[in-house]
């Protein structure tokens, strides 16, 4: 299973280089075809579709909270 299948919202990735405000980590605001990406450096918004996301990033910092599936009638 690839290390990046398994991406939540509230996640906080480390990427290959750093942003120009010298932080290498971005929290995970968005999943879908894109990833939305926030700076924790400077709080810069970005959008990197997932192929480009997946190339540049280089591991977790920590993980966002697991989904609750919800209730079944």
């Amino acid at each position: 299973m690839e290390m990046w299948y398994d991406l939540r919202v509230g996640d906080v990735v480390r990427m290959r280089k750093p942003h120009p405000c010298g932080s290498t980590d971005w929290e995970v605001v968005r999943v879908g075809a894109d990833i939305g990406l926030v700076c924790e450096g400077c709080g810069r918004k970005v959008l990197l579709p997932r192929d480009k996301f997946r190339r540049r990033a280089k591991a977790y910092v920590r993980r966002g909270p697991v989904p609750v599936p919800p209730p079944s009638p």
